[in-house]
C-alpha cells in the first residue's frame, strides 16, 4: 500500500512539474506575442498646412490612413500640423527620441532640417518630398511626376476653352509643381495649339487669398478654364466658381466634394500616397531597410489615380473624353512619356 502510495506521489509531482513547466512556456510565449502585437511601425506625420486643406497634405494624410486600412496593427501614426520648416528640427528630434520608426515631413521645404536631424539618428527612417534625389542611407525621398497629372488637365482646358485663354495658378515654380504646370502647358498645346496660356505663381503653397487674385485676374483677361497645384489652389478653385462661367481642373479629388468643386471642376488627378507609404513600411519590416531609396509617383505605379465629376462628364465632348482617356492609358502603359517637360519655357508662350 505504501509504494503505490509513493508512487502515486511521484507521479502527481511530476505532472505538478510538466504543467508548472508548460504553464511558464505558455506564459512566455503569450507575453512575448502580446509584445509583439504591440510592437507597431510608429510613423510620425509633419506638414505645414492642415489635414484637411483639399490639397497637398490632405492627399498624405489620406495616404496614411488608405495604408492604415491595408496594413492594420502594423502601423500607428500621429499628425503635426501647422509646422514651419523653421521650426521642424525640434519636432524631428522629439519624435526620433520618442521612439518613432519614421519620420514623415510632407514637403521640400523640410530638406535641410530632415538631413541635418537624420544624421545624428541613423536607426530612425526620415522621409520628405518631393525630391528626386537619394538623400541619405535613413531618408526616404518620393518625387510625384505630376507632369502626367498636368498633362491631363491641359488636354481638357485646350479642348474645354470657349475663349481660347485658359489660366494656370502656381505656388512656386519648382518640385512637383513645376512639372505639373509644364505638363499643363504641354498638354493645353496638344490640344489646342492657338489657346493663350496665363501662368503666375503665388509664391506660397498656402496663400489662398493670393491663388483667388490671381485667378481673378486671369478670368478677367479671358481666361475660361483654370487649374492649380498645391493647397493653395483651393482659393482659385473658388473664384473660378464664383465667375459667370468658369472651368476648373483639379489635382486632387478632395476638391471635387467642396460646393466650388462640384459646380465647376470638369475632373480631378490625385496623389496615391497609400502605395508610397506601404512600400516604404514594406521595405523596412520584410527587408530592413530604412532608406536610401528614391520612390516615383506615375499613373503606371498607381502612384496617381484620375477621375471625372459625375455631375458635369456630359458636358464634355464624347471626342474630349476619348483624348484623354487615351492620354491616361499611355501613361499608365509607361512611365517617363513625358520626359520633354522641362523644354517648356514659359517666357515663350
Amino acid at each position: 500500500m505504501k509504494k503505490y502510495s509513493k508512487a502515486i506521489l511521484v507521479s502527481l509531482m511530476v505532472l505538478l512539474f510538466l504543467f508548472v513547466s508548460c504553464s511558464k512556456k505558455e506564459s512566455v510565449s503569450e507575453s512575448a506575442n502580446a509584445k509583439e502585437a504591440k510592437q507597431s511601425y510608429k510613423i510620425a506625420l509633419v506638414v505645414e498646412s492642415t489635414v484637411d486643406d483639399k490639397g497637398w497634405c490632405q492627399a498624405m494624410y489620406d495616404g496614411l490612413v488608405e495604408a492604415k486600412g491595408i496594413l492594420g496593427d502594423k502601423i500607428e501614426f500621429k499628425v503635426f500640423e501647422k509646422m514651419l520648416a523653421i521650426d521642424s528640427g525640434s519636432i524631428f528630434r522629439q519624435c526620433a527620441a520618442e521612439g518613432y520608426n519614421l519620420i514623415l515631413a510632407h514637403g521640400a521645404q523640410y530638406k535641410n532640417s530632415i538631413i541635418e536631424v537624420a544624421a545624428d539618428f541613423p536607426k530612425v527612417s526620415f522621409a520628405y518630398g518631393t525630391a528626386d534625389i537619394i538623400a541619405g542611407d535613413n531618408i526616404f525621398t518620393y518625387m510625384p511626376e505630376s507632369e502626367e497629372t498636368g498633362y491631363l488637365a491641359g488636354l481638357l482646358a485646350g479642348f474645354m476653352t470657349k475663349s481660347g485663354i485658359v489660366g494656370l495658378v502656381g505656388p512656386v515654380d519648382g518640385g512637383d509643381a513645376a512639372r505639373y504646370n509644364r505638363g499643363y502647358v504641354l498638354g493645353v498645346q496638344k490640344a489646342n495649339p492657338k489657346a493663350k496660356i496665363l501662368v503666375a505663381h503665388t509664391g506660397s503653397f498656402s496663400d489662398n487669398v493670393k491663388a483667388s487674385e490671381i485667378a481673378t485676374s486671369q478670368i478677367k483677361n479671358g481666361a475660361d478654364v483654370l487649374s492649380g497645384s498645391a493647397q493653395q489652389a483651393v482659393g482659385a478653385l473658388v473664384a473660378t466658381a464664383d465667375s459667370k462661367n468658369g472651368l476648373w481642373v483639379a489635382q486632387d479629388y478632395a476638391q471635387l466634394e467642396t460646393d466650388a468643386g462640384k459646380k465647376r471642376c470638369l475632373a480631378a488627378s490625385s496623389y496615391n500616397y497609400g502605395a508610397v507609404i506601404v512600400d516604404i513600411v514594406n521595405n523596412y519590416l520584410d527587408k530592413g531597410v530604412k532608406g536610401g531609396i528614391c520612390i516615383p509617383l506615375n499613373f503606371n505605379n498607381n502612384g496617381f489615380v484620375f477621375k471625372y465629376n459625375d455631375a458635369l462628364k456630359s458636358s464634355i465632348p464624347s471626342e474630349v473624353v476619348k483624348e484623354v482617356d487615351a492620354a491616361l492609358a499611355s501613361f499608365k502603359a509607361a512611365s517617363g512619356t513625358l520626359s520633354n517637360w522641362r523644354s517648356v519655357d514659359y517666357s515663350k508662350l
